[in-house]
């Protein structure tokens, strides 16, 4: 029996550590390529540790002038401008209709609430084609707008159910409290619930974001040209428009995953807790 124990724990084991093996390595070759100079990432053999890390592809990209440098910088800014609405408006939105679900009674309440959270059962890309019919219906194709709006339409359900598990968590006497004091619905929902509510709302915040930067098929197809391009659509582009040496393709890779590394590595928490209140009830 120990014997057997000791193989599923060493099975186990090994599991993990191949699963992280092979999440980490690309990553870590593509930092170890953005750190190397041309000559050295083309050697044979290959160099598994800068032998003279340099920084000069990073400040080459985000301080020089020309065509490249600047695509990375404006997709840069496409990029923070893009998810920040997003995640502003599904924080909002999500918080009064998780309210409303959670702490209010009108007809059509559950078939509302369930059939919002029946959307998350279809595969997002199967919504593409009659989006962009839509959007481009209203001249919204390439513009920060449409694509805010088809981040929020996707992202939208999954926030509800997370802040209305968080709110329906926090108990229904301290609102009844607020409204003997004579507080009005919305009063209590900002002064009372919200507070205490508030790590709910920083993890569909930091959730929202996450998913919202990593986004590639629906703003390669909603944005066309370099005015609303989001730096993981320009930094796929640029094998396409360049003959761009792998060390610069790898430096540009490593500036777009560094915004969700740093949030998950620092927020890790609140992402957990938010995708476990959103998993169970």
């Amino acid at each position: 029996m120990a014997v057997r124990t000791r193989r599923r724990i060493r099975a186990r084991w090994f599991g993990v550590a191949f699963i992280v093996l092979w999440s980490l390595v690309p990553i870590y070759w593509t930092i170890n390529t953005s750190l190397q100079t041309e000559a050295q990432a083309g050697s044979k053999p290959a160099h598994y540790v800068p032998p003279t890390p340099t920084l000069a592809h990073y400040v080459s990209l985000l301080g020089d002038s020309g065509e490249l440098p600047d695509q990375i910088r404006r997709s840069t800014i496409n990029i923070l401008i893009e998810c920040s609405a997003a995640t502003i408006i599904t924080v909002l939105l999500s918080t009064l209709a998780a309210y409303a679900f959670a702490r209010m009674t009108f007809r059509g309440r559950n078939v509302l609430f369930y059939t919002v959270l029946a959307t998350m059962a279809f595969p997002a890309y199967t919504t593409l084609i009659p989006l962009y019919r839509i959007l481009g219906d209203f001249g919204l194709v390439n513009t920060y707008t449409g694509i805010v709006l088809v981040y929020v339409s996707g992202f939208l359900p999954l926030a509800t159910w997370i802040m209305y598990n968080y709110l329906t968590s926090l108990p229904a006497a301290i609102e009844e409290a607020g409204q003997v004091d004579g507080a009005s619905r919305m009063q209590v929902l900002w002064y009372v619930l919200l507070p205490l509510a508030l790590p709910g709302i920083v993890s569909t915040a930091i959730i929202t974001f996450l998913f919202s930067w990593t986004q590639f098929l629906f703003p390669l197809v909603l944005s066309t040209d370099l005015s609303t391009q989001p730096l993981t659509v320009v930094v796929q582009a640029l094998q396409g428009q360049h003959v761009v040496p792998t060390t610069l393709l790898s430096a540009a890779g490593v500036i777009a995953i560094a915004v969700p590394a740093v949030i998950g590595l620092t927020l890790n928490r609140y992402i957990v807790s938010g995708l476990l209140t959103g998993s169970v009830k």
